[in-house]
């Protein structure tokens, strides 16, 4: 059955001032075309992937050397190349444009706070750079983290990054050989981790875990403990070649911070399957693509500005985590959590929401499933009037839960429900705030995304339900899997069931209203 009307439309205030309205006459002006509806701009952008993409690197200002080609073998995929002359540097583009304020605001369940400006946040990350690189740590090296949500997790991140080094993280609940299912595949130089976390109003104690961890990761040169229960140097003592940061950093003072420029299509980060049908999959991100990605999904789809509050909760074990740091290269304050969104209760992230001005509140559907069922209202509760964006992925969002964010959670609010995922560390369908929600679906695909539904022939269909696919290349395609070489395995995860279009198994439909409908995994894992 259609719903009659839209759960929420924008005001044309509202459209005035977003980035995709910019973008959409930015898009005119060079082409002559009238690409005043979403449609219109979206037909373009798939249509014209190189005006396009040429188009996103420049309004959103990416630093770098762009070169004269955006897309070589554009007819392949695997096998296209989005700006192979290109040479930039991810962590540049995130703390090299001379924003003021706040960088980021960390809040921990156990109440600990940190706030760290732009300049703070610069100078931890110099000081992890020289570290890093007083350890021997180089381009193309991999540094792993196990670790909470927290400063330290993004400064290490950005440090490795700036080296032209591999980030690859998971969260510190994961288990011992789960941890090393991942790990133990890619030989990491460095090891970060922290001394515990908090969860459920109880400290969680890694020193047995850690010590576990690293007796076999045989090529990792270095332990770090991070300093969260108070127990780093303890927990260091006992692990061989194991030291606190906080003594390990004593020699280094700030200093500028140094930025290796590399190909777009350098490795950047490693993120890992779930590991349901065997031993996880080490995807590898570009640097280029994860940040063109994110700078398009976050400024065009999420309206995300300089200034703004930006929040998602997750782990650092979870795609989302890598999605959100990101938002650094708009000039947006990184919101970070780490704990239980449920202790005390079920208004800890709204209590956060409201302290800190939040402007865009990520979650996963679960977790607003979970509010609905436990009678909350932060509607009648908080003031969550800074908040324009509420997104949602992790699972498909029901129809009542989309009625309860605007019932029960805030009513003039984008409800942006998303989905993508690990494989391309980003979105194929997601919110556009220039249209209006409807009940239970998704607005539509993300620009330059050549998304549809096939049937099994490889026919689109609408209204029925089919593969999700994508029939043109995009730049957060991974450069491959870690220890594929001849990509055979890359090959068979997408590619297989329809040649040279992306299969990405999920099972999907097209709607009345031109959105999504995402029922789940076609592939059964």
């Amino acid at each position: 059955m259609v719903t009659e009307s839209p759960l929420w439309t924008p005001s044309s205030a509202r459209i005035s001032r977003l980035p995709l309205t910019a973008i959409a006459e930015a898009a005119g002006q060079r082409t002559g075309l009238a690409l005043a509806s979403y449609d219109a701009l979206h037909d373009w952008s798939i249509g014209e992937p190189e005006a396009f993409w040429d188009l996103v690197w420049d309004f959103c200002g990416v630093i770098g050397d762009k070169g004269g080609t955006v897309l070589a073998d554009g007819d392949r995929m695997p096998g296209a190349a989005f700006f192979p002359e290109a040479s930039l540097n991810y962590a540049e583009n995130l703390l090299g444009r001379g924003f003021e304020g706040e960088a980021i605001v960390f809040r921990g369940e156990d109440k600990v706070e940190r706030r760290l400006n732009w300049a703070e946040l610069q100078a931890l990350v110099s000081r992890l750079q020289q570290l890093l690189v007083s350890l021997g740590v180089r381009a193309g090296d991999r540094v792993a983290a196990m670790m909470p949500n927290m400063v330290e997790t993004v400064a290490a991140m950005l440090a490795t990054a700036a080296c032209g080094a591999v980030w690859s993280s998971c969260s510190p609940d994961f288990g011992v050989q789960g941890v090393l299912d991942r790990f133990g595949q890619i030989e990491p130089t460095v090891f970060i981790a922290a001394d515990g976390y908090w969860y459920n109003g109880k400290p969680i104690d890694l020193s047995d875990k850690l010590a576990a961890v690293a007796a076999r990761l045989p090529s990792v040169k270095k332990v770090l403990v991070v300093d969260y229960l108070g127990a780093a140097r303890g927990v260091a003592a006992r692990i061989a070649g194991a030291e606190a940061l906080d003594d390990a950093l004593k020699p280094f003072a700030p200093a500028k911070v140094m930025f290796e420029r590399l190909p777009f299509s350098h490795p950047l980060f490693i993120l890992f399957s779930s590991g349901t049908t065997g031993i996880p999959k080490c995807i590898v991100h570009s640097a280029g693509g994860t940040l063109l990605q994110h700078l398009k999904e976050h400024r065009l789809h999420a309206g995300v500005v300089e200034g703004d509050r930006f929040f998602y909760f997750t782990t650092c074990g979870w795609m989302m985590w890598n999605w959100l740091v990101t938002g650094l290269a708009s000039g947006a304050t990184l919101l970070l959590y780490d704990g239980s969104p449920f202790h005390p209760d079920g208004n800890v992230l709204f209590d956060y929401a409201e302290a800190e001005r939040m402007t865009h509140f990520g979650t996963s559907a679960k977790f607003i499933d979970s509010v609905r069922k436990a009678g909350l209202r932060p509607i009648d509760s908080h003031d969550l009037s800074s908040v324009r964006t509420i997104s949602s992925t992790g699972s498909p969002l029901s129809p009542q839960d989309f009625r309860f964010v605007h019932d029960g959670i805030k009513r003039d609010v984008h409800l942006a429900s998303i989905s993508g995922g690990t494989d391309i560390v980003s979105c194929f369908v997601l919110g556009v705030p220039s249209q209006p929600v409807w009940e239970g679906e998704i607005q539509g695909a993300g620009l330059g995304m050549a998304v549809d539904v096939w049937d099994d022939a490889g026919r689109p269909v609408c209204r029925e339900k089919g593969e999700l696919v994508c029939t043109r290349p995009f730049p957060s395609m991974p450069v491959g899997f870690w220890n594929d070489a001849d990509g055979a395995r890359y090959r068979a995860a997408y590619f297989e069931r329809f040649a040279n279009v992306w299969c990405h198994g999920d099972f999907a439909e097209r709607t009345a209203h031109g959105g999504i409908i995402i029922h789940g995994r076609s592939d059964a894992t």
